[in-house]
């Protein structure tokens, strides 16, 4: 006792299918959802810094071209500079063959963790002292990972 509701059979009234005008938003709102979280996630790794838009200048660079001066203070308050041994009264004059009397050459001051501070800062104005505007400190950077 079956019955059959739509022509079914050869001789009955057949009827096309019209094609399916509506678009199934399913899948286009699945692929968007996974493609805004993979941009949320990887965009904050994109950005490396500020942008910012510099202003001209016509100033000179920065004379890195010279190579520094090493002054280095051994832990029994020793100087040297560069490799040669340097007594405290002989350094600016030193200073100046070596850096070609210009006042601006780069110096920098070593010393031993174990010495005293005061004997860095007498070394450091000594060389201000003598005319040198950019003396600098120099520190052991830490290993990666501490």
């Amino acid at each position: 006792m079956g019955m059959s509701v739509g022509g079914g059979g050869r001789g009955g009234s057949r009827r096309r299918r019209r094609p399916m005008s509506d678009i199934n938003v399913t899948p286009l709102v699945d692929v968007m959802l996974v493609l805004l979280i993979i941009f949320m996630v990887t965009s904050p790794m994109m950005t490396s810094g500020v942008n910012v838009d510099l202003p001209k200048t016509d100033a000179k660079p920065v004379n890195t071209d010279t190579k520094p001066i090493t002054v280095s203070i051994k832990s029994d308050g020793s100087l040297y500079l560069g490799d040669n041994p340097v007594s405290p009264d002989e350094l600016v004059e030193q200073l100046k063959a070596a850096a070609d009397n210009d006042p601006a050459h780069r110096i920098f001051v070593r010393a031993d963790a174990h010495i005293d501070y005061g004997k860095v800062m007498q070394v450091m104005g000594q060389i201000t002292a003598g005319g040198f505007t950019h003396v600098a400190l120099l520190a052991q950077q830490p290993a990666a990972g501490q």
